[in-house]
């Protein structure tokens, strides 16, 4: 590592190679403490964890045994080892046997974004509780027609208190806190949703994941979705089709896949293709066509588009801080003969 730091003093190495370096190796030494131990008292697996982003102390999880912990990181509750090993125990830990706890597993705890005092649980037995982290009670809860796979708050929201919601149905739901009512039904998924993650730059825009392989772009203020990514025009390059949907009329039309027609990218921008009004029409490849292709209204991209991000399920989304990069992660189907 010093050969790094003399090189970047001689002005061999650039600051950004310098960087990456450095967060290369600091990954690379990467490994678990042996000075601190958490103490879970849960008797099924984990399934989500999160740490508050006001103090950063408070470490939330939920089971797949219905139950719910909170853990002081920064403190220990005993030490052992002449001192060497902090042990941490839950704070408090909700359960089946709680007045108000899930039936079933918690699929996601996340804490509310602008203090410690609440946090909201999601589970299978079709339920969102808003609790009061200090009378350990509900305050609130959402009814959902399926199970809850995923809830998410904006950390930059400063206009309104949305959960955002994914479960087994096909819409996603946004839950406002302040009236304890759904204020947004969002459709366009074909199957259930996997994921949910707000953008870390607008309070406004949501960012969705389903079972059918999508990933969608929201503006909750708008109709429909105004951007579906499509894995066949990266910045990587094109992906091979799993199965080819082109077809040839003639020796006037061209064939063309049909991922070239999403609403995230097309080779041709500025042509556009009159769909008519009401009516369906196939469309034309023609050059007086191309010149008149009309933009679809963003409430009618969902019935339209079948773009994909993954060949399997969408199974999680994250906006880094500053709000330009989306990572996601899917599921990959195997076909076999």
């Amino acid at each position: 590592m010093w050969k790094e730091f003399w090189d970047r003093q001689s002005g061999k190495l650039r600051p950004c190679s310098f960087a990456n370096r450095v967060r290369s190796d600091r990954i690379a030494s990467l490994e678990l403490s042996n000075h601190k131990e958490i103490i879970s008292p849960h008797r099924g697996a984990i399934n989500t964890l999160e740490v508050d982003l006001t103090e950063g102390r408070y470490l939330l999880s939920g089971a797949a045994d219905g139950s719910a912990a909170v853990y002081d990181v920064q403190h220990a509750t005993d030490y052992e080892g002449g001192g060497l090993v902090a042990k941490h125990r839950c704070l408090f830990f909700v359960d089946k046997q709680h007045e108000h706890g899930h039936k079933y597993a918690v699929s996601s705890a996340i804490w509310y974004p602008v203090d410690t005092g609440l946090f909201i649980t999601g589970s299978f037995d079709h339920y969102i509780n808003v609790w009061d982290t200090n009378t350990l009670r509900v305050v609130m809860d959402f009814k959902m027609p399926g199970k809850v796979y995923r809830t998410a708050m904006s950390s930059v929201a400063t206009s309104h208190m949305l959960i955002a919601a994914g479960t087994e149905d096909v819409q996603v739901r946004l839950c406002d806190i302040s009236s304890g009512a759904f204020t947004h039904t969002l459709s366009g998924h074909r199957d259930g949703v996997m994921t949910v993650e707000w953008s870390t730059s607008n309070e406004w825009v949501l960012i969705t994941g389903g079972c059918d392989g999508a990933i969608r772009f929201w503006d909750i203020r708008r109709a429909g979705c105004f951007l579906v990514l499509d894995q066949s025009h990266s910045q990587l390059g094109r992906r091979p089709q799993l199965l080819d949907h082109s077809s040839t009329r003639g020796s006037a039309t061209k064939s063309v896949p049909s991922a070239q027609y999403s609403c995230v990218k097309t080779k041709t921008p500025n042509r556009k293709i009159a769909y008519g009004n009401g009516t369906k029409h196939s469309p034309s490849f023609s050059r007086v066509s191309c010149q008149t292709r009309q933009r679809l209204h963003p409430g009618m991209l969902s019935s339209h588009d079948r773009a994909t991000a993954h060949y399997g399920a969408v199974t999680g989304l994250r906006v880094t801080g500053d709000g330009m990069y989306l990572l996601s992660a899917g599921t990959v189907l195997v076909f076999r003969q």
